[in-house]
């Protein structure tokens, strides 16, 4: 950032622009504050700020002879509520694309009596709800407002329309409320609605999920993440997708390993119904064993008949 300084006024460009006005050009400088324009010992009809970093239109020394004041692509979003004591002749000020947001930041230009020509184009102000017929109420010399001539017409509208004093005080108050898209926030603001995000516990499908991924993760790194997402109970987006289908591969893997065992089992089972005679079998077992009893029976029975016989023939 480079200081408004005499010396940088004094090397800065001057010359008689279109309308034969002494210009002082300031542009580009990345000048963060207004200071010094004292030295300028009010030789100019225009100053162009334009493309600097100027956050506040304030410490303006008095300056009779300025009449155009150029501030466009800045960053104002303050103006100084006795701004006309010090530029009691400026009939045009452009603040082009800066940073005013609500109605009431711009009530001090109401200060300047002879403000004509005035640009708030591409400031979020130009969002808010009656913007055009408010700025008219309030500077009653101003003749074109962003490149627009006022009608008389709105001239009467906006008298109409802010007549009493509540009613320009609750369009002040609603400009407040009122959010504009680009608007740029308030730091602090946003820093005190920023809030911790709220934990909720994880449910039974997204801990199996959780699980799931942990049993197939390739890395160390991926582990330890899932395992504190599991203890902190907050579902890494990345898991999302596996709430449906989480509990599916995890039976999936339940049904590989009953899979696994019943397979291990199954030589043990054949080797049992080996071991084990099938009722055919058995049938065939008890069959053979009457068979030979009967025939040992059948072997004494005639031994003992034809014993008997050969006695009692010998009788």
């Amino acid at each position: 950032m480079v200081r408004l300084t005499a010396d940088l006024i004094w090397k800065s460009p001057h010359f008689f622009n279109a309308i034969k006005e002494r210009e002082l050009d300031l542009r580009g400088n990345k000048i963060p504050v207004i200071e010094n324009l004292g030295a300028t010992e009010d030789q100019f009809d225009t100053i162009d700020l334009s493309d600097n970093e100027i956050v506040k239109l304030e410490n303006m020394p008095y300056l009779n002879r300025l009449g155009t004041l150029i501030v466009n692509n800045n960053r104002i979003t303050r103006i100084n509520p006795n701004i006309g004591e010090y530029l009691p002749k400026l009939h045009t000020l452009v603040l082009t694309n800066n940073r005013l947001v609500n109605l009431v930041e711009i009530d001090p230009l109401s200060s300047l009596p002879k403000l004509q020509f005035l640009s708030l184009l591409d400031n979020s102000i130009t969002k808010k709800p009656n913007y055009r017929l408010y700025v008219i109420h309030k500077l009653k010399s101003l003749r074109v407002l962003d490149f627009k001539k006022v009608k008389a017409k709105e001239r009467a509208e906006s008298e109409h329309l802010f007549s009493s004093k509540e009613v320009e005080e609750e369009a002040k108050r609603e400009s407040v409320k009122t959010f504009t898209p680009g608007e740029v926030p308030n730091i602090t603001e946003v820093a005190e609605e920023q809030q911790a995000p709220k934990v909720v516990a994880p449910t039974p499908e997204q801990i199996i999920a959780i699980k799931a991924a942990i049993v197939n993760s390739q890395t160390l790194e991926e582990v330890a993440r899932l395992e504190k997402a599991l203890n902190s109970g907050q579902l890494p987006a990345d898991l999302k997708i596996l709430d449906d289908t989480g509990s599916n591969s995890v039976k999936e893997q339940d049904d590989e390993m009953a899979t696994d065992s019943q397979n291990e089992a199954e030589p043990n089972n054949l080797e049992q119904k080996d071991n084990e005679a099938t009722p055919m079998e058995q049938h065939k077992a008890v069959h053979s064993i009457c068979l030979a009893g009967w025939t040992v029976l059948a072997f004494v029975f005639g031994e003992n008949v034809n014993g008997s016989q050969t006695r009692t023939g010998t009788t």
